[in-house]
């Protein structure tokens, strides 16, 4: 049998990201249609905690050994860069606290580590964003730590709205989101932020940037944009004012 057809050629050469979920994430799927053919994702999840959706989840996702232990998990396959996947675990302790979780992740032998909070902070400097709204699932301390965050960070949060959810953040509708989002956007917003890795967004974004004409940032979509940059690889998916960024 002759092998020299070119169905036999291959397979694509793979790439990795290593992500580092909080125990709760539900949403893989929407994660992979963010990663270019080439790329595959390594999942490792932080311990369980019996705890809702708060700013004491956020604080016990975040432990720096956790990640850790979850980083050397996702080693052997090589990825080229590690991501912390949680936007509350990467907020709640300020800005200070999210580069240690870098310099965690790198001293458990990743190679570079991104933070879904820290994508976010680059992202607004890449576009020279300084006035925002946000809207969260969280409750109403959690957001508020998001605002301190961002202000520590010099971006003015205009206007937020939140959803006051203790779990089953993934089972959100688009409707019940888009309707968020458009609430919170202001003539002053130069951009909506839509925190947490756990609240589906993906099919949010062409359409709600077309109606308002500025950026509409994710989660999910930042962190693999951040992961990508380093790659040197060209972003997937929607989000036309983060293309060419890199």
């Amino acid at each position: 049998m002759e092998l020299n057809i070119p169905e036999f050629e291959g397979p694509l050469a793979q790439r990795g990201i290593g992500v580092i979920a909080p125990f709760d994430l539900a949403l893989e799927r929407e994660l992979w249609r963010w990663a270019p053919l080439e790329v595959s994702l390594h999942l490792a999840r932080t311990p369980y905690e019996p705890v809702p959706v708060s700013r004491a989840m956020a604080e016990m996702v975040s432990d720096r050994r956790h990640l850790m232990v979850a980083t050397r998990d996702v080693l052997s396959v090589e990825p080229e860069v590690v991501a912390y996947l949680c936007t509350s675990g990467s907020f709640v302790n300020g800005v200070a606290y999210e580069k240690a979780l870098c310099d965690a992740i790198c001293g458990a032998g990743a190679p570079c580590a991104v933070t879904t909070s820290g994508a976010l902070l680059e992202a607004l400097r890449a576009l020279d964003l300084t006035r925002i709204s946000v809207i969260t699932p969280y409750d109403r301390e959690l957001t508020d730590l998001l605002r301190d965050f961002l202000n520590e960070a010099g971006t003015d949060v205009v206007r937020s709205s939140h959803l006051g959810l203790g779990g089953g953040i993934w089972k959100v509708n688009y409707r019940t989101i888009a309707e968020h989002i458009i609430g919170a956007d202001t003539p002053e917003s130069q951009a909506i932020f839509v925190s947490c890795t756990n609240l589906p967004t993906y099919d949010l974004i062409a359409p709600l940037e077309r109606e308002l004409g500025k950026p509409v940032l994710t989660a999910n979509q930042l962190t693999i944009w951040a992961c990508l940059g380093r790659m040197k690889l060209p972003m997937t998916g929607p989000g036309k004012w983060l293309r060419g960024v890199f």
